[in-house]
This record gives structure tokens, C-alpha cells and sequence, in this order.
């Protein structure tokens, strides 16, 4: 069986977004938002309510879970993240609602001898992406047809079409005798970290072509949105690829960073949210910044001169609002990151 991508869809029923709650609905904004995982998927949720143009670039270097499994097995990219920036991009209609849990929806399966089953724990999502790209030939169109059978209110890419491998040093011990540690991947990364501190990542292969469609979002968009999400393996990847590095630096658009939630993580154990900063410019130096959204609960008053002056280093304006879930730790909520875009874009037009 094949299939050839016309360029044409069916489009599936959508709503307007809930315009009567966040009151800064702009159909002709263009906001495009980088990461991958968590983070990106609390952006998406959060942009779909208020910009009509959306494009979300996702990393590609997962080789954890049902995402890493396919992998490893097909020779894909990894379909994990991409799957939930498309999930988070669906309107929340019936439609909406039942295609993204469907997406998300995991399989648990068991042998009779009660080892896992081999569907278990994968995302029927995942599997439906891998069959697009497999009949369609071409992971973007793939993703395209996904978009169109959800319903999502925007368009999901790769930052690159070859899949990646991130490795990273990981320091340890004391005073007395500081140990390194090479570490390949980026689940092993992230459950080694929890020993020590990732003091540096690298992507391979290092010469990766940036998806060209990425590429033209990032130039002709109004905002680019990086973050909130892993620091070291969801957001600085988009800064270590050099194409879409350059494009980042270069763009006309007002870009825009969310800082986590919580700065000390299993991969930034013990650093403040000023360090976060100095760590992007560190891998970055030619990226400005023009505004940084923080929770006011993600800086104390000790740190608060500090992290100013490091944004001030990327020269971004600091914009402290509360973004945090009150029902959930460590969660955006989306009308309240909703709301702190609008107010950013307001304050600093494109």
C-alpha cells in the first residue's frame, strides 16, 4: 500500500479557542516554541489559546521508554515528544480531548509467565506516527497527516530529521576528590545526573542538518518561545544544533524563555535560576534573549539581583508572573502561561 501527500487535508471539526477566558486571542500572531517533553507540551497548551499560527520544534535525541524502543528497532527519530506536542496542540473539544488521550494512551500488557508484554508501556500515538512515516515516506508529511486526524492547532517539527545522540560529563564527589563521568544518552544522562552534575552535552552527529522547515519557522515567525523543560536534554539541545543556532541568533523575532519551576532538578542539581541563564550563554553566546518569564516563587529575594543581572547579560527583560499550578508541584498551568505571554508580547511588541 502507499500513500502520496497532495498538499491538501481533511480537516477535522474545530472551535475557536476559549477567547473569553484569556482575552488575547490574535489570529495573525506567529509563535513559534522550541523544547520537547513536559515543558513544551505545558507551552503548546498555553499558546494554542491565545496565537493562530503556532509551529512547535521538537529535539530528536529521546532513546528512553516506548520512544526509544521504536528507535532503535525502525531507525527512526524518536516519535515520544513529537507525539505529545501534538497531543498538547489539540483543541479541548470532544474531538480534541478524545484524540489527545487517545495519543497518549499506553498499553499494558503482560506475558502469562507475567513478564511485560511487548506492547507495554508503549503510546498507541508513537506507533501511529511511525506508520504514517512509514506509508508516507517523509517524517513531516507524517506529522502533517497526524495533525490533520487530531485536529491540531498548529504544525509539529523535528529540529532535525536524523535521529540524535546526546552525551554529556557528569562531575561527582566532594572537595576531596571530584570524579567525571562520560555518559552516552539521554535517559542514561538524565538518571546518572542524579549523582553529581552535568558540566557538559554534546550532540551527534555533530554535523546534523536542521529541518529546513524548521528553519523558515524560526525566520518568519513574530516569537520564539524556548523552554520550560529538561535544561540539559530538552532546551539547550536546540542551541547545540549549529544551523538552527545560527537561525535562532539571527532572526528578527522577539524570543522568549520560561524558566522551570524548579531550578535544583535531577539534572541541575543544586543550581540557582541565574545559573540556568549563564549555562545558555555559555553554549550560546551570540543568543539574545528580549524577555524572560519566571514564577515568582522560582527566585528568592537572595538571588533576585543575581538573576537579573544574568539576564540582563542575554539582554532579556525579566517578567515575574505566576504561571505555577496550584493543584499540581512543579506544573505550568496553561491560562496562567497563557496570560504571561500575552503580557510579554504586549509589553515588548514584535
Amino acid at each position: 500500500m502507499s500513500m502520496h501527500f497532495t498538499g491538501q487535508l481533511p480537516l477535522a471539526p474545530v472551535s475557536r479557542p476559549q477567547q473569553a477566558t484569556i482575552g488575547h486571542y490574535a489570529p495573525n500572531l506567529k509563535v513559534t516554541a522550541l523544547g520537547g517533553g513536559h515543558g513544551l507540551y505545558a507551552t503548546l497548551s498555553a499558546l494554542r489559546l491565545i496565537a493562530g499560527e503556532i509551529t512547535a520544534i521538537v529535539t530528536v535525541a529521546d532513546d528512553g521508554g516506548s520512544s526509544g524502543t521504536i528507535r532503535n528497532e525502525m531507525d527512526v527519530i524518536p516519535p515520544g515528544d513529537l507525539r505529545m506536542a501534538l497531543a498538547a496542540l489539540c483543541d479541548d473539544t470532544d474531538w480534541g480531548r478524545t484524540w489527545r488521550d487517545t495519543m497518549q494512551h499506553r498499553f499494558k500488557t503482560a506475558r502469562p509467565n507475567g513478564d511485560p508484554g511487548t506492547l507495554d508501556n508503549h503510546a498507541l500515538g508513537n506507533l501511529l506516527i511511525v506508520a504514517l512515516w512509514e506509508l508516507l515516506g517523509d517524517p513531516i508529511d507524517g506529522l502533517t497527516w497526524a495533525g490533520a486526524l487530531l485536529g491540531a492547532r498548529g504544525v509539529v517539527l523535528p529540529m532535525s530529521t536524523t535521529p540524535m545522540t546526546i552525551s554529556g560529563v557528569v562531575l561527582g564527589g566532594d572537595d576531596q576528590k571530584l570524579t567525571r563521568r562520560s555518559v552516552t544518552g539521554q535517559d542514561a544522562l538524565a538518571r546518572v545526573a542524579a549523582d553529581g552534575r552535568v558540566s557538559h552535552i554534546e550532540l551527534a552527529p555533530a554535523d546534523a542538518p536542521a529541518t529546513p522547515q524548521a528553519l523558515d519557522a524560526i525566520e518568519l515567525t513574530d516569537w520564539i518561545i524556548l523552554g520550560p523543560g529538561s535544561w540539559y536534554t530538552s532546551v539547550l539541545p536546540h542551541l547545540l544544533l549549529a544551523e538552527q543556532r545560527a537561525a535562532l541568533a539571527q532572526t528578527p523575532a522577539k524570543r522568549c524563555l520560561v524558566m522551570n519551576l524548579q531550578p535544583s532538578t535531577t539534572e541541575t542539581q543544586g543550581m540557582t535560576a541565574a545559573e540556568h541563564l549563564s549555562v545558555l550563554h555559555y553554549y550560546a553566546p551570540e543568543f539574545r534573549l528580549d524577555v524572560i518569564i519566571a514564577d515568582p516563587t522560582v527566585v528568592t529575594q537572595e538571588h533576585k539581583a543575581e538573576f537579573c543581572a544574568a539576564a540582563e547579560k542575554l539582554g532579556a527583560t525579566v517578567v515575574f508572573s505566576k504561571v505555577k499550578d496550584e493543584h499540581r508541584a512543579n506544573v505550568h498551568d496553561p491560562l496562567r502561561l497563557a496570560v504571561a505571554f500575552s503580557e510579554a508580547f504586549d509589553t515588548i511588541p514584535s
